[in-house]
Protein backbone atom coordinates (compact mmCIF):
# COMPACT_ATOMS: atom_id res chain seq x y z
CA UNK A 1 0.00 0.00 0.00
CA UNK A 2 2.79 2.40 0.91
CA UNK A 3 4.52 1.60 -2.36
CA UNK A 4 1.32 2.30 -4.25
CA UNK A 5 0.87 5.64 -2.48
CA UNK A 6 4.48 6.55 -3.20
CA UNK A 7 4.03 5.79 -6.91
CA UNK A 8 0.83 7.80 -6.96
CA UNK A 9 2.52 10.81 -5.37
CA UNK A 10 5.44 10.58 -7.80
CA UNK A 11 3.05 10.38 -10.72
CA UNK A 12 1.11 13.37 -9.43
CA UNK A 13 4.30 15.35 -8.97
CA UNK A 14 5.45 14.53 -12.48
CA UNK A 15 2.04 15.51 -13.83
CA UNK A 16 2.27 18.81 -11.96
CA UNK A 17 5.72 19.48 -13.39
CA UNK A 18 4.45 18.60 -16.84
CA UNK A 19 1.48 20.92 -16.45
CA UNK A 20 3.73 23.74 -15.27
CA UNK A 21 6.04 23.23 -18.22
CA UNK A 22 3.05 23.22 -20.54
CA UNK A 23 1.66 26.36 -18.91
CA UNK A 24 5.01 28.04 -19.36
CA UNK A 25 4.91 27.57 -23.13
CA UNK A 26 5.15 31.04 -24.70
CA UNK A 27 2.21 32.56 -26.55
CA UNK A 28 3.39 33.53 -30.01
CA UNK A 29 1.48 36.43 -31.57
CA UNK A 30 1.24 36.54 -35.36
CA UNK A 31 1.94 40.20 -36.24
CA UNK A 32 1.11 41.19 -39.83
CA UNK A 33 1.63 44.36 -41.84
CA UNK A 34 2.19 45.53 -45.41
CA UNK A 35 5.52 47.33 -45.00
CA UNK A 36 8.83 45.81 -46.13
CA UNK A 37 11.05 44.61 -43.28
CA UNK A 38 13.42 47.53 -43.97
CA UNK A 39 10.70 50.09 -43.18
CA UNK A 40 10.82 52.43 -40.20
CA UNK A 41 7.57 50.98 -38.89
CA UNK A 42 8.97 47.46 -38.82
CA UNK A 43 12.39 48.29 -37.39
CA UNK A 44 11.64 51.22 -35.08
CA UNK A 45 8.18 50.35 -33.79
CA UNK A 46 7.06 46.75 -34.20
CA UNK A 47 10.37 45.05 -33.41
CA UNK A 48 10.95 47.17 -30.26
CA UNK A 49 7.32 46.70 -29.19
CA UNK A 50 7.63 42.95 -29.56
CA UNK A 51 10.93 42.93 -27.65
CA UNK A 52 9.36 45.00 -24.86
CA UNK A 53 6.31 42.78 -24.35
CA UNK A 54 8.59 39.73 -24.41
CA UNK A 55 10.81 41.21 -21.70
CA UNK A 56 7.95 42.39 -19.52
CA UNK A 57 6.20 39.02 -19.77
CA UNK A 58 9.32 36.97 -19.03
CA UNK A 59 9.10 35.73 -22.62
CA UNK A 60 5.57 34.43 -22.17
CA UNK A 61 4.49 36.78 -24.98
CA UNK A 62 6.50 36.56 -28.18
CA UNK A 63 5.97 37.77 -31.73
CA UNK A 64 6.33 36.27 -35.14
CA UNK A 65 6.28 39.24 -37.50
CA UNK A 66 4.99 38.77 -41.05
CA UNK A 67 5.95 41.84 -43.14
CA UNK A 68 4.90 42.61 -46.71
CA UNK A 69 1.59 40.69 -46.47
CA UNK A 70 3.31 37.35 -45.95
CA UNK A 71 0.12 35.90 -44.48
CA UNK A 72 -1.62 36.61 -47.77
CA UNK A 73 -4.36 39.00 -48.76
CA UNK A 74 -4.14 42.71 -49.43
CA UNK A 75 -3.43 45.69 -47.15
CA UNK A 76 -7.14 46.55 -47.21
CA UNK A 77 -7.91 43.11 -45.73
CA UNK A 78 -5.60 43.37 -42.72
CA UNK A 79 -8.21 44.65 -40.28
CA UNK A 80 -10.61 41.86 -41.20
CA UNK A 81 -7.73 39.38 -40.87
CA UNK A 82 -7.28 40.58 -37.29
CA UNK A 83 -11.01 40.34 -36.55
CA UNK A 84 -11.11 36.82 -38.04
CA UNK A 85 -7.96 35.67 -36.23
CA UNK A 86 -5.85 35.10 -39.33
CA UNK A 87 -3.40 37.47 -37.63
CA UNK A 88 -3.27 38.27 -33.93
CA UNK A 89 -1.91 41.81 -34.33
CA UNK A 90 -1.98 44.01 -37.43
CA UNK A 91 -0.73 47.43 -38.48
CA UNK A 92 -2.60 49.13 -41.30
CA UNK A 93 -4.67 52.13 -42.39
CA UNK A 94 -8.36 51.99 -41.48
CA UNK A 95 -8.87 54.26 -44.49
CA UNK A 96 -7.92 51.44 -46.86
CA UNK A 97 -11.49 50.24 -46.21
CA UNK A 98 -13.36 53.30 -47.43
CA UNK A 99 -16.17 54.51 -45.20
CA UNK A 100 -15.91 51.71 -42.62
CA UNK A 101 -14.29 53.75 -39.85
CA UNK A 102 -15.81 57.28 -39.88
CA UNK A 103 -14.77 57.96 -36.30
CA UNK A 104 -11.02 58.18 -36.90
CA UNK A 105 -11.36 59.32 -40.52
CA UNK A 106 -11.97 62.84 -39.21
CA UNK A 107 -8.21 63.19 -38.62
CA UNK A 108 -7.60 62.89 -42.38
CA UNK A 109 -9.42 66.14 -43.17
CA UNK A 110 -6.99 68.59 -44.86
CA UNK A 111 -5.13 71.18 -42.78
CA UNK A 112 -6.15 69.69 -39.43
CA UNK A 113 -2.89 68.48 -37.83
CA UNK A 114 0.41 70.22 -37.13
CA UNK A 115 2.67 67.21 -36.62
CA UNK A 116 2.52 63.47 -36.16
CA UNK A 117 3.12 63.35 -32.41
CA UNK A 118 0.31 65.71 -31.44
CA UNK A 119 -1.99 64.35 -34.15
CA UNK A 120 -1.41 60.79 -32.93
CA UNK A 121 -2.33 61.69 -29.38
CA UNK A 122 -5.45 63.41 -30.71
CA UNK A 123 -6.57 60.44 -32.81
CA UNK A 124 -6.29 58.13 -29.79
CA UNK A 125 -8.66 60.45 -27.92
CA UNK A 126 -11.01 60.52 -30.90
CA UNK A 127 -11.08 56.72 -30.91
CA UNK A 128 -11.83 56.64 -27.18
CA UNK A 129 -14.69 59.13 -27.56
CA UNK A 130 -16.28 58.01 -30.81
CA UNK A 131 -14.64 54.94 -32.32
CA UNK A 132 -15.07 51.85 -30.15
CA UNK A 133 -18.17 50.69 -32.04
CA UNK A 134 -16.35 51.05 -35.36
CA UNK A 135 -13.55 48.78 -34.17
CA UNK A 136 -15.65 46.05 -32.58
CA UNK A 137 -13.76 42.76 -32.52
CA UNK A 138 -10.43 44.51 -32.05
CA UNK A 139 -8.34 45.51 -29.05
CA UNK A 140 -6.79 48.86 -29.94
CA UNK A 141 -3.07 49.05 -29.21
CA UNK A 142 -2.28 52.37 -30.92
CA UNK A 143 -3.62 54.91 -33.38
CA UNK A 144 -1.27 57.35 -35.05
CA UNK A 145 -0.88 59.66 -38.01
CA UNK A 146 2.17 60.09 -40.18
CA UNK A 147 4.41 63.13 -40.57
CA UNK A 148 3.32 65.95 -42.84
CA UNK A 149 1.89 64.72 -46.12
CA UNK A 150 3.67 66.33 -49.07
CA UNK A 151 3.13 66.46 -52.83
CA UNK A 152 5.48 64.68 -55.23
CA UNK A 153 5.15 64.53 -59.02
CA UNK A 154 6.92 64.27 -62.36
CA UNK A 155 5.12 66.92 -64.41
CA UNK A 156 5.88 70.34 -62.89
CA UNK A 157 6.54 72.20 -59.65
CA UNK A 158 3.30 72.75 -57.75
CA UNK A 159 3.18 76.21 -56.25
CA UNK A 160 -0.55 77.01 -56.45
CA UNK A 161 -3.85 75.18 -56.72
CA UNK A 162 -4.12 75.51 -60.49
CA UNK A 163 -0.91 73.50 -60.90
CA UNK A 164 -2.86 70.38 -59.94
CA UNK A 165 -5.10 70.57 -63.00
CA UNK A 166 -4.67 67.68 -65.40
CA UNK A 167 -2.54 65.58 -63.06
CA UNK A 168 -3.29 61.99 -62.08
CA UNK A 169 -2.35 61.71 -58.41
CA UNK A 170 -2.20 58.68 -56.16
CA UNK A 171 -3.74 59.09 -52.72
CA UNK A 172 -4.17 56.51 -49.95
CA UNK A 173 -7.64 57.03 -48.50
CA UNK A 174 -11.16 58.23 -49.27
CA UNK A 175 -10.65 61.73 -47.87
CA UNK A 176 -7.25 62.24 -49.48
CA UNK A 177 -8.84 61.29 -52.79
CA UNK A 178 -11.55 63.87 -52.18
CA UNK A 179 -8.83 66.40 -51.38
CA UNK A 180 -7.00 65.64 -54.63
CA UNK A 181 -10.24 66.06 -56.59
CA UNK A 182 -11.01 69.36 -54.82
CA UNK A 183 -7.59 70.62 -55.91
CA UNK A 184 -8.41 69.85 -59.54
CA UNK A 185 -6.42 66.68 -60.15
CA UNK A 186 -7.70 63.19 -60.93
CA UNK A 187 -7.37 61.00 -57.83
CA UNK A 188 -6.17 57.43 -58.22
CA UNK A 189 -6.78 55.32 -55.13
CA UNK A 190 -4.24 52.62 -54.30
CA UNK A 191 -2.41 51.19 -51.29
CA UNK A 192 1.14 52.36 -50.77
CA UNK A 193 2.86 49.13 -51.96
CA UNK A 194 1.39 49.61 -55.45
CA UNK A 195 2.63 53.17 -55.80
CA UNK A 196 6.21 52.65 -57.10
CA UNK A 197 4.99 50.49 -60.00
CA UNK A 198 2.27 53.03 -60.85
CA UNK A 199 4.77 55.90 -60.83
CA UNK A 200 7.40 54.06 -62.87
CA UNK A 201 4.85 53.08 -65.52
CA UNK A 202 3.24 56.53 -65.67
CA UNK A 203 -0.11 55.24 -64.44
CA UNK A 204 0.00 58.26 -62.13
CA UNK A 205 1.87 61.55 -62.54
CA UNK A 206 2.53 61.88 -58.85
CA UNK A 207 1.44 61.05 -55.34
CA UNK A 208 0.90 62.46 -51.88
CA UNK A 209 3.01 60.82 -49.18
CA UNK A 210 4.97 61.73 -46.07
CA UNK A 211 8.73 61.83 -46.44
CA UNK A 212 9.29 58.72 -44.36
CA UNK A 213 7.84 56.43 -47.03
CA UNK A 214 9.61 57.92 -50.05
CA UNK A 215 13.13 56.40 -49.71
CA UNK A 216 11.73 53.16 -48.27
CA UNK A 217 9.93 52.59 -51.59
CA UNK A 218 12.75 54.20 -53.65
CA UNK A 219 10.24 56.73 -54.95
CA UNK A 220 12.79 59.56 -54.85
CA UNK A 221 14.52 57.77 -57.76
CA UNK A 222 11.35 58.08 -59.86
CA UNK A 223 10.29 61.62 -58.97
CA UNK A 224 11.37 65.07 -60.19
CA UNK A 225 9.44 67.59 -58.09
CA UNK A 226 8.57 67.88 -54.40
CA UNK A 227 6.23 70.58 -53.06
CA UNK A 228 6.21 71.04 -49.30
CA UNK A 229 3.69 72.44 -46.85
CA UNK A 230 5.73 73.52 -43.83
CA UNK A 231 5.18 74.76 -40.27
CA UNK A 232 3.80 76.91 -38.80
CA UNK A 233 1.02 76.22 -41.29
CA UNK A 234 -0.94 73.01 -40.62
CA UNK A 235 -0.14 69.97 -42.74
CA UNK A 236 -1.83 69.54 -46.11
CA UNK A 237 -3.08 66.15 -44.94
CA UNK A 238 -2.26 63.09 -42.93
CA UNK A 239 -3.52 59.51 -42.82
CA UNK A 240 -4.55 57.43 -39.83
CA UNK A 241 -2.90 54.11 -38.95
CA UNK A 242 -3.80 51.57 -36.31
CA UNK A 243 -2.04 48.77 -34.50
CA UNK A 244 -4.79 46.46 -33.30
CA UNK A 245 -5.16 43.00 -31.78
CA UNK A 246 -7.76 40.31 -32.22
CA UNK A 247 -10.13 40.86 -29.28
CA UNK A 248 -10.67 37.17 -28.64
CA UNK A 249 -6.92 36.57 -28.52
CA UNK A 250 -6.53 39.37 -25.99
CA UNK A 251 -9.47 38.06 -23.94
CA UNK A 252 -7.86 34.60 -23.84
CA UNK A 253 -4.72 35.89 -22.11
CA UNK A 254 -4.25 35.51 -18.36
CA UNK A 255 -4.54 38.77 -16.38
CA UNK A 256 -0.78 39.32 -16.02
CA UNK A 257 -0.28 39.09 -19.81
CA UNK A 258 -3.27 41.34 -20.51
CA UNK A 259 -1.56 43.88 -18.27
CA UNK A 260 1.62 43.66 -20.38
CA UNK A 261 -0.41 44.45 -23.51
CA UNK A 262 -2.29 47.24 -21.73
CA UNK A 263 0.93 48.77 -20.42
CA UNK A 264 2.24 48.93 -24.00
CA UNK A 265 -0.90 50.38 -25.59
CA UNK A 266 -2.70 53.69 -25.59
CA UNK A 267 -2.15 57.42 -25.88
CA UNK A 268 1.51 57.51 -24.89
CA UNK A 269 2.45 54.69 -27.24
CA UNK A 270 0.49 56.36 -30.04
CA UNK A 271 2.28 59.67 -29.44
CA UNK A 272 5.66 57.90 -29.31
CA UNK A 273 5.01 56.40 -32.75
CA UNK A 274 4.09 59.84 -34.03
CA UNK A 275 7.31 61.28 -32.62
CA UNK A 276 9.32 58.62 -34.49
CA UNK A 277 7.61 59.70 -37.71
CA UNK A 278 8.28 63.38 -37.07
CA UNK A 279 11.95 62.70 -36.36
CA UNK A 280 12.30 60.64 -39.54
CA UNK A 281 11.30 63.38 -41.98
CA UNK A 282 14.59 65.26 -42.33
CA UNK A 283 16.69 62.16 -42.98
CA UNK A 284 14.03 60.70 -45.26
CA UNK A 285 14.01 63.70 -47.60
CA UNK A 286 17.80 63.78 -47.82
CA UNK A 287 18.08 61.13 -50.59
CA UNK A 288 15.85 63.27 -52.84
CA UNK A 289 18.05 66.28 -52.10
CA UNK A 290 21.20 64.29 -52.83
CA UNK A 291 19.76 63.15 -56.14
CA UNK A 292 19.16 66.75 -57.22
CA UNK A 293 15.37 66.62 -57.30
CA UNK A 294 13.58 69.97 -57.38
CA UNK A 295 12.02 71.30 -54.17
CA UNK A 296 9.68 74.19 -53.47
CA UNK A 297 7.70 75.39 -50.46
CA UNK A 298 4.10 76.57 -50.67
CA UNK A 299 4.10 80.17 -49.44
CA UNK A 300 1.60 81.65 -47.02
CA UNK A 301 -0.35 83.52 -49.70
CA UNK A 302 -0.89 80.43 -51.83
CA UNK A 303 -1.69 78.39 -48.72
CA UNK A 304 -4.94 80.33 -48.41
CA UNK A 305 -5.91 79.11 -51.87
CA UNK A 306 -5.27 75.49 -50.92
CA UNK A 307 -7.28 75.82 -47.72
CA UNK A 308 -10.18 77.45 -49.55
CA UNK A 309 -10.18 74.82 -52.29
CA UNK A 310 -10.28 71.93 -49.84
CA UNK A 311 -12.73 73.41 -47.32
CA UNK A 312 -15.62 71.48 -48.79
CA UNK A 313 -13.95 68.19 -47.89
CA UNK A 314 -14.65 68.99 -44.24
CA UNK A 315 -18.20 70.23 -44.75
CA UNK A 316 -19.10 67.27 -46.98
CA UNK A 317 -17.63 64.87 -44.42
CA UNK A 318 -19.75 66.34 -41.64
CA UNK A 319 -22.90 65.86 -43.72
CA UNK A 320 -21.99 62.29 -44.66
CA UNK A 321 -21.21 61.00 -41.18
CA UNK A 322 -24.10 62.90 -39.58
CA UNK A 323 -26.42 61.06 -41.97
CA UNK A 324 -24.93 57.80 -40.64
CA UNK A 325 -25.75 58.72 -37.06
CA UNK A 326 -22.44 60.20 -35.93
CA UNK A 327 -22.15 63.67 -34.35
CA UNK A 328 -20.19 64.94 -37.33
CA UNK A 329 -19.70 68.59 -36.46
CA UNK A 330 -18.87 67.75 -32.86
CA UNK A 331 -16.27 65.22 -34.02
CA UNK A 332 -14.67 67.71 -36.40
CA UNK A 333 -14.60 70.45 -33.76
CA UNK A 334 -13.13 68.03 -31.22
CA UNK A 335 -10.44 66.84 -33.64
CA UNK A 336 -9.41 70.40 -34.44
CA UNK A 337 -9.37 71.39 -30.77
CA UNK A 338 -7.35 68.36 -29.66
CA UNK A 339 -4.85 68.73 -32.49
CA UNK A 340 -4.26 72.38 -31.64
CA UNK A 341 -4.06 71.77 -27.89
CA UNK A 342 -1.58 68.90 -28.13
CA UNK A 343 0.56 70.78 -30.66
CA UNK A 344 0.68 73.79 -28.32
CA UNK A 345 1.92 71.62 -25.43
CA UNK A 346 5.00 70.44 -27.29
Amino acid sequence: MRQHIKKTLIAAALATVGFAAQAAEPIVLKVAHFWPPTALSHQKVLEPWCAKIAKESDNQLQCQIYPAMQLGGTPAQLIQQAIDGVADVIWTLPGYTAGRFPSVEVMEIPFLVQDSESGSRAVWDIYQAYGKKDFAGLKAIAFHVHDRGQVHNNKRPITKVSDFRGLKMRAPTRLTNKMIAALGATPVAMPMPQTPDAVSKGVVDGYVLPWEVVPTMKLHEMTKYHSEFTAPQPALYTAVFTIAMNQAKYDSLPPQLKKVIDDNSGADFSAAIGRIWDESAAASRQPALDRGNKFNTIDDKEMEGFQKATARVASDWVKEVTAKGYPGQEMLDTARRLSAEYAARK
